[in-house]
């Protein structure tokens, strides 16, 4: 499945509308001046306001889905097209804006 490339600093929010970023980019490929994120690396939430009694707020989150026919390190990369899910509320993770230049299947 081809998307565009996430890069750190893109606006990636959880379900709930926290800020998500990867936790450890990738400055071999960078995307707009800014490193990439890899696939198995997990991101960090900050802030999710969901209400603990409910529906749990999200801490983490992990890409279960990039690219497949291009790697970094031998890693699959995040595209906005991908599948990501949020511990421990299982939501998703939702990226709002990046960059449009390269996409990658």
């Amino acid at each position: 499945m081809p998307g565009f490339l996430i890069q750190q600093g893109a606006t990636v929010t959880c379900a709930h509308g926290a800020p998500a970023m990867p936790s450890v980019p990738n400055p071999a490929v960078t995307l707009s001046g800014m490193p990439s994120a890899l696939l198995p690396m997990p991101w960090v939430v900050t802030g999710c306001p969901a209400a603990a009694a409910l529906n749990p707020p999200c801490i983490t989150a992990t890409w279960l889905m990039g690219t497949v026919r291009v790697t970094s390190f031998g890693q699959p990369l995040v595209i906005q097209s991908g599948t990501s899910i949020c511990a421990p509320s299982g939501l998703p993770l939702m990226p709002i804006v990046a960059q449009t230049r390269v996409a990658a299947q």
